[in-house]
């Protein structure tokens, strides 16, 4: 593939992995749309997430560094602050997306790869946020992130396994469920999205050198990984400005927007 088509799926990469309207829907239309082959699709595909991953590093790297020190001062002292806790909940929150894209990892990449699943996966996230928004009205106390909160938002995350959810949206959604503010929900999620990111990125970089794929896309790939690593930090600024003050239900409008037209189009072809 070459640089244009490679900078443009970066870009849609970097923006929405990070907006709630679902990276792996947006880059299975973005390839239909324009043409694209997809001869290392899954490849490509998983190499722009690394670019992204790297931008959640970047952009909470003082955050990352303050739980790190709370985890040690919490294994020497065997006091948990709120940072530790919340390193713990990112921990076990990890298990459940990585359990499940391990085990059902052939269907992922083959039965939920068209259009029809992408439109399915937008409308089914939009009821999420909905729902989600309307729960949190009723919280009076934002709470704060928990380890077993940690876990059962790990669930939301794995239902972005199905283009379409969302990661970031469906986190989001979870956070909200369980209380949180918004944006304390979308730090975490954007946090809780940066190991499997970055584990499938890697095990499809390893993948694609294996077969020698990286000498035929590596220079275009590394330029698209550069945009979608900018794209990225912008999105994730940008969200975070927007979610404290607005609820998710623009994204949610969008979402079903979208949906309509590729339904229509889809029948009417």
């Amino acid at each position: 593939m070459d640089f244009i088509s490679l900078i443009i799926l970066g870009f849609v990469q970097g923006v929405t992995e990070f907006l709630p309207i679902s990276s792996t829907g947006h880059l299975i239309l973005a390839r239909e749309f324009f043409g694209f082959g997809d001869a290392f699709g899954l490849a490509e595909d998983a190499v722009l997430h690394l670019a992204t991953a790297l931008a959640v590093v970047v952009y909470f790297k003082k955050d990352i560094m303050q739980m790190a020190l709370a985890m040690l001062r919490a294994i020497v002292q065997k006091t948990y602050s709120r940072d530790a806790k919340m390193a713990l909940a990112l921990l076990v929150g990890t298990i459940p997306a990585a359990l499940i894209g391990f085990f059902f990892q052939g269907a992922i990449e083959t039965v939920l790869r068209g259009s029809w699943i992408v439109a399915l996966g937008l409308v089914l996230g939009s009821v999420v946020f909905i729902v989600a928004e309307q729960v949190n009205k009723t919280v009076v106390t934002k709470k704060d992130i928990t380890i077993k909160k940690g876990f059962v938002i790990g669930f939301f995350q794995a239902l972005a396994l199905i283009p379409g959810m969302s990661r970031s949206g469906m986190t989001i959604s979870g956070g909200l469920l369980f209380g949180l503010s918004r944006e304390e929900a979308a730090r975490f999620g954007f946090l809780l999205s940066f190991p499997i990111i970055l584990g499938a990125g890697s095990v499809k970089l390893f993948e694609i050198m294996q077969v020698g794929a990286i000498e035929t896309v590596g220079a275009p790939l590394f330029a698209g990984a550069v945009v979608a690593f900018l794209s990225g930090m912008l999105a994730i600024h940008t969200l975070l400005i927007f979610i404290r003050t607005h609820t998710l239900i623009p994204f949610a409008i969008y979402r079903l927007v979208l949906a309509g037209v590729i339904i229509v189009t889809l029948v009417a072809v």
